[in-house]
């Protein structure tokens, strides 16, 4: 066991909505233009996770209602 299995793990969603509500006025625009760059990586990272969930459900709906 490590250390890290002993502290409690951030709530899902903790650390969006701690994001959410840092404040913005104390970043320059080149660094408001990266933050928006890496909030745009985590976009397109959440839409493929949910695409693949999307697949692997429609795979299983297909699988059981072709036994059907």
């Amino acid at each position: 066991m490590t250390f890290e299995d002993l502290e409690p793990r951030p709530s899902r969603g903790g650390l969006l909505t701690t994001l959410s509500l840092e404040d913005l006025e104390v970043y320059a625009v080149d660094e408001l233009e990266e933050r928006i760059e890496a909030l745009e990586g985590e976009i397109a990272r959440t839409r493929a996770a949910v695409e693949a969930k999307r697949s692997k459900k429609n795979a299983a709906d297909a699988l059981f209602n072709f036994r059907t």
